[in-house]
């Protein structure tokens, strides 16, 4: 039910309010039905995901199904004295004036979402508005079923969120010429209150396709507005349509939520790259730095006293003499040597890092362009794209990301200190063989060899696995030590992942994810 249909309902409601109540009925488990003194049964159907609210005059009957029913045939009493929407959002309020009696009930409200499948009716506290204490909800709804918004009894209603679209009701000229280059089958998305059958009852009003903009017609679809206003009814033929349109319009919304989240976590993590890819570079002139102070040590060593923790020592150039602080326990030639060696350290890594760039920056605008086309894709490009996207991702288990050796092997790589723990003590066998970055905190690496013996490029393969998986990530010539699971076990009381083993060879890899 769209936002212009349920104006309507409440409008024929207005003119009979304050109104008397004469009691609840309850057809079904997820339908009740207020009996209104002189206006009929205000029936609220709150049944996902085609909800309905609609008055009628025919004589319904039911007792209560369920626990929320019986709280509100007990505590939702009194006159209804106003009822009041949210704009034209599918959300509206009824405000009951409670009862005097041998048990007095206080007044309430009581909350429809007209929303699909997230169709709920709630008991709120008094209030105006649309904020404020649930006493009971007819769903729970929880973090773990939806993680953007909870729905508990004894919590705060949050009302949605505030919006800006065009009221069809005091649409003027200015606004519907506004419209004019838009295509008429998203002129929905700007007017509020019509969903997909409305979109596609006021282009058949206006009699024109969905994806012709009106141009100079636009005088000729404000007259259709104006119509659907006055009577927001849908002809047989646009009810079948517009119901496949609204079942691809909800198809559509919730794949688009879906892959906004992987798409943006893309972005963040190729810019982060990105921005490892400057800092490398500016770590050149430190790298710079570090090889002319090397050299001028190299140099001038037999002029350095043994346990100086500085010296000055005169530029090649000739323009003075240059400080150099020193590590005292360290030789002229130990500290040039240290030094050389961090500049190639960072050398190497600017080197790895530059290779990549190019890669980065084309991944980068890639993400980018499809997260900008999330807004206006198709329900077929969007399954497309999730299409490619779940191809795009490392295959994973229930334990650990999942990989392929070139060999053909199973690897399981562990993604926490519990993950390890399962992968190495229950899942692997006995001659499996297990991997790990010596002397870094990182992942286990399991190959699922099943006593076969590993060829060298699957050996490199995870090897270079449990490297990118350590704290050694992006490091040069990382060891990496392997052997078979029955030398791999716990020390007593230690915590989960913390293993001894014996019987390793190690292999020298790079720090990165192989190919």
């Amino acid at each position: 039910m769209e936002g212009l249909m349920l104006a309507q309902v409440l409008g024929d409601l207005a003119p009979h309010l304050p109104a008397r109540t004469l009691g609840w009925v309850f057809p079904d488990e997820t339908t009740a039905a207020l009996l209104l003194d002189g206006v009929g049964n205000l029936v609220l159907s709150y049944r996902p995901p085609q909800p309905v609210v609609f008055l009628t005059r025919e004589r319904l009957r039911g007792d209560p199904h369920n626990g929320f029913q019986r709280f509100l045939a007990a505590r939702v009493r009194g006159d209804l004295t106003r009822a009041e929407q949210l704009k034209l959002d599918r959300v509206f309020a009824l405000h009951f004036a409670g009862e005097e009696g041998f048990v007095p009930q206080p007044p309430t409200r009581l909350l429809f979402e007209v929303t699909g499948r997230n169709a709920n009716l709630l008991v709120l506290e008094p209030g105006e508005g649309f904020a404020g204490r649930i006493l009971l909800a007819a769903r729970e709804i929880t973090g773990s079923r939806n993680r953007f918004r909870t729905v508990r009894s004894g919590g705060e209603y949050t009302p949605p969120p505030p919006y800006d679209k065009l009221d069809p009701r005091t649409l003027t000229p200015e606004e519907a010429r506004s419209l004019a280059a838009l295509p008429l089958g998203r002129w929905r998305e700007r007017l509020d209150g019509l969903g997909p059958l409305l979109g596609a009852e006021l282009v058949r009003r206006a009699g024109l396709s969905p994806a012709e903009a009106p141009g100079e017609r636009w005088p000729q679809v404000l007259d259709a507005v104006r119509s659907l206003v006055a009577d927001p009814s849908v002809a047989e033929g646009v009810m079948e349509g517009g119901a496949r349109e609204a079942a691809r319009a909800e198809k559509a919304a919730q794949l688009r939520k879906a892959l906004r989240e992987p798409l943006e976590k893309r972005v963040t993590l190729l810019e982060n790259q990105l921005a490892d890819v400057a800092r490398a570079e500016q770590a050149l002139e430190a790298a710079a730095g570090d090889r002319a102070e090397a050299d001028l040590l190299m140099a001038y060593a037999h002029t350095v006293a043994p346990g100086a923790a500085s010296v000055l020592l005169p530029a090649f150039d000739g323009s003075g003499e240059v400080p150099v602080a020193l590590e005292p326990q360290l030789s002229a030639v130990q500290n040039a040597e240290k030094r050389y060696a961090r500049a190639r350290r960072r050398e190497e890594v600017y080197e790895r890092l530059a290779e990549r760039e190019p890669t980065l920056r084309s991944e980068l605008a890639e993400a980018r362009a499809r997260l900008a086309h999330l807004e206006t894709a198709t329900l077929e490009e969007l399954e497309a794209l999730s299409a490619t996207l779940q191809q795009e991702r490392p295959e994973k288990s229930p334990y650990g990301a999942r990989y392929t050796t070139p060999g053909g092997f199973e690897v399981l790589v562990g993604r926490n200190n519990k993950e390890n723990a399962v992968l190495t003590h229950r899942l692997g066998r006995s001659m499996d063989h297990w991997f790990h970055a010596q002397g870094y905190p990182g992942s286990h690496v399991l190959v699922r060899s099943g006593g076969r013996d590993l060829d060298l490029p699957d050996i490199l393969y995870a090897a270079r696995l449990a490297a990118a998986h350590s704290r050694a990530r992006g490091s040069s010539n990382v060891p990496v030590d392997y052997t078979r699971i029955k030398h791999v076990w716990r020390p007593r009381g230690a915590p989960a992942g913390q293993v001894h083993y014996t019987d390793q060879k190690t292999v020298f890899v790079e720090g990165t994810l192989p190919e």
